[in-house]
């Protein structure tokens, strides 16, 4: 039966119905991740333990609700306990507040009330923790990728191309590949746009069929925007290896890693798209492992709802597909997001394990998102499980996980656990320390420029150009030829002297000469080397490639 919100508090349960229905259903013998205590009513604490399988944590995940109502929290619990149980974490920290998981909690009055409440044994515990940053911008070591990896696809989605200029890019990409022209950064492939709509590149761009000079023109001109937000400093080498974070520390603990997202506001659809290709690249290169005890990664996938906003088809269909299969990699994926309708019915219905932080009903819109999320869960033992969501307090969840045999369990009103990790930034003087210490560090954090596409053609312009130089050169000397087999014609054809005749022949030596030291001059290695500079400079200017 389906359950519909209203706006009156959600009953109690009476003679513990409740506690009946949802104990059985969470009742596994293998490892789990504990999550906490089964709330009877509002007030009311059962000794019902709340958990997850840890064989099922790579059947992905959803953690969802308002803002405020303890979404990152709940993060941070479930890669502690991950984290312990030897499973190696991916995040993304856009607060700041995850770095905490590299220190010891504070305790205090109101961390020992919880953790009393839901019967935890709560010590203060910091955890490995490698801290990451976007293109080097921000504390840690830098994400870089290159233009080649990243393709297309995503950078269209960055772009925010239809499906036309989305298929140009493309067959610009293919482009780049044929004519063996490295797309490692921003530049290289803004220098190959604007070789296409070039008087160089018209011949090139002709023999593409479908890309018009006019959408390569929208291309470049979106391309340029991008790297003035700085977008430039993401894409490069050395290229992240996605493997790096399959890493377990020397005590046996999985190392969480966190990338930090400076200015996420400016560049959203960067944030979210990276993140896409970081999992793209791990399905691409781990092995097929099949089901497993425990997960090999568990990758966060926060502010979700960036990645499915204005997204095409196409991509949709994409990323739905990463995710079915990723799971055979022993790779989970946890999507966190302010509401389930954030990510499509076809990520959605992937997704085994559901926690829904509060959300709130105060507009007609909202309502409507209380019923679909509603919608998605089984059928619970609460009359109105809409009426407990709006109600839940700050820490608490509706919780329904897969069991051990692949069937969702019963919906259960849960009391969270308090986090062992400080749950608040790190101090940045350690934070820093660590990013030094890292093994990792020298990896990756030397940016490395080498030959690519911008370079190569700039080559090739200035080899066209000393080309044409050549042909001018050859036209000018076969126009000088001509010139003197007719003088020579015509003295043959004159019979007789003329007074001024060495005069003529003396002058006629004179410019032969004037003419060899001319083409003396040009063929010079001092005049060829003039030449090659400002051929050069031209290229740079016309492809922005100066360094400065």
């Amino acid at each position: 039966m389906t359950q519909t919100p209203e706006d009156a508090a959600p009953p109690s349960a009476v003679d513990g119905a409740v506690a009946q229905a949802v104990a059985p259903g969470y009742a596994f013998e293998g490892a789990v991740l504990e999550l906490g205590g089964l709330m009877l009513d509002a007030e009311t604490l059962s000794d019902v333990r709340i958990r997850i399988p840890l064989a099922m944590v790579n059947r992905h995940g959803l953690v969802a609700g308002a803002t405020g109502t303890g979404k990152t929290k709940t993060l941070q619990l479930l890669a502690e306990q991950l984290s312990a149980q030897g499973v190696p974490v991916f995040a993304a920290d856009i607060k700041g507040d995850l770095s905490g998981l590299a220190t010891p909690g504070a305790p205090g009055d109101k961390i020992t009330a919880r953790a009393a409440s839901v019967g935890q044994q709560w010590q203060a515990t910091g955890f490995p923790v490698e801290y990451y940053a976007l293109g080097g911008e921000g504390t840690g070591i830098p994400l870089r990728v290159t233009m080649s990896a990243f393709g297309p696809t995503l950078l269209s989605k960055v772009l925010g191309l239809n499906d036309t200029q989305e298929s140009s890019l493309g067959l610009v990409f293919h482009y780049a590949d044929r004519a063996g022209l490295p797309l490692l950064d921003l530049a290289d492939l803004r220098a190959v746009v604007g070789h296409l709509t070039s008087d160089e590149g018209k011949a090139d761009l002709k023999d593409l069929g479908g890309l018009s000079s006019s959408t390569a023109g929208v291309i470049l001109r979106e391309l340029i925007s991008f790297q003035d937000q700085g977008a430039d400093a993401f894409f490069g080498e050395p290229e992240f290896e996605s493997a790096d974070l399959l890493q377990v520390a020397a005590d046996g603990r999985g190392l969480i890693s966190l990338v930090e997202l400076p200015n996420l506001q400016d560049r959203p659809a960067v944030f979210s798209t990276f993140l896409m290709w970081l999992l793209a690249d791990l399905f691409h290169d781990l092995p097929e492992v099949g089901d497993i005890d425990k997960p090999k990664l568990v990758f966060f996938f926060d502010e979700a709802h960036l990645l499915f906003a204005d997204a095409s088809k196409d991509f949709l269909q994409q990323v739905a597909q990463t995710v079915r299969l990723i799971r055979s990699k022993g790779v989970g994926v946890f999507f966190v997001t302010q509401s389930p309708t954030d990510v499509p019915d076809e990520v959605l219905a992937q997704l085994g394990s559901r926690v829904q932080h509060q959300l709130r009903a105060h507009t007609p819109n909202d309502a409507k998102a209380l019923k679909a999320t509603v919608n998605t869960y089984p059928t619970s033992a609460y009359d109105d499980l809409g009426g407990v969501i709006t109600s839940l307090g700050i820490g608490e969840a509706v919780v329904t996980v897969m069991n051990e045999r692949g069937a969702p369990t019963p919906v259960a009103w849960t009391r969270l656990r308090a986090p062992e990790s400080l749950m608040g930034p790190s101090d940045p003087a350690a934070m820093q320390a660590a990013v030094a210490a890292s093994p990792r560090h020298a990896k990756y954090a030397e940016a490395v420029d080498r030959e690519s596409a911008r370079e190569k053609l700039a080559v090739r312009l200035e080899e066209g150009a000393r080309k044409r130089e050549a042909e001018q050169e050859a036209a000018a000397a076969a126009k000088a030829q001509q010139a003197e087999e007719k003088t020579q014609q015509r003295a043959g054809r004159s019979t007789r002297p003329r007074p001024d005749a060495p005069a003529r022949t003396s002058r006629r030596t004179s410019q032969q000469e004037e003419g060899g030291l001319v083409r003396d001059v040009v063929q010079s290695g001092a005049f060829k080397d003039f030449m090659r500079t400002a051929a050069r400079e031209i290229a740079r200017g016309m492809f922005k490639t100066g360094r400065r």
